[in-house]
């Protein structure tokens, strides 16, 4: 679509003017900065659930407390992830594209979460979840051809993020049930840690997804830029 200017010939556009060297990442380049990138953001993300989730439980609810995190999601991701797209100009951009596709993604994933809840909810919630921001990306960059995979490497992932820290999370929680942990940390310093343990997991996964998710949406606008 012409408004996101992210379509692979407005890419190998910009790239051109610019007149100097623009680096190009490759997969593995672009898979390692969105883990490091996300991760960070899913620590902040999840702020709001850990230090606030009582609260948020007891006043405004469940559906604000998650619209927060996800406010958070959007506002830092920009700022470690807008190298992912090709080019000059990249932090404009992304921030337009990322707001409308994690959203997309946020509302789906809720929708799914909570019409169902349990781990059926948290299935639903992140296949709807990714298939939507799957559909922004093909959309934006024009890379209908590769949305099978982008989709199914933003569920796979997030998914294996998604449950492994919420399988450390419960793990962490029975011990601290059974007194083990006790001795090195107090009853709400572990909370918090747990919490945040799960956060770095889905930082992770999801991380890796969304690198994926823009060198394959990205592979016309390389080829363009490499027969220039």
């Amino acid at each position: 679509m012409y408004w996101f200017q992210l379509d692979p010939q407005s890419i190998a556009i910009r790239v051109k003017a610019a007149g100097t060297a623009v680096a190009v990442p490759t997969l593995t380049e672009s898979v390692l900065r969105g883990i490091a990138g996300f991760t960070i953001v899913s620590v902040a993300g999840f702020t709001p659930w850990v230090l606030a989730g009582k609260w948020f439980y007891h006043n405004p609810g469940e559906l604000a407390m998650y619209s927060s995190c996800a406010l958070v999601f959007m506002g830092l991701s920009g700022l470690l992830l807008h190298r992912l797209i090709i080019g000059p100009g990249s932090l404009q951009r992304f921030y337009i594209f990322f707001c409308i596709a994690f959203a997309a993604y946020s509302v789906a994933w809720i929708a799914g979460w909570m019409s169902l809840k349990g781990h059926v909810g948290s299935i639903v919630g992140l296949f709807a979840g990714t298939l939507a921001m799957g559909l922004v990306f093909a959309t934006a960059f024009e890379a209908w051809n590769a949305i099978l995979k982008i989709v199914a490497a933003l569920f796979v992932l997030n998914s294996l993020g998604y449950f492994v820290g919420g399988w450390i999370e419960g793990y962490l929680a029975q011990q601290k049930e059974l007194g083990f942990l006790s001795l090195a940390l107090s009853g709400s310093a572990l909370t918090i840690f747990m919490k945040y343990a799960w956060a770095i997991c889905y930082g992770v996964g999801l991380g890796a997804g969304l690198g994926f998710a823009f060198h394959a949406s990205q592979s016309k606008a390389r080829e363009l830029i490499q027969a220039s």
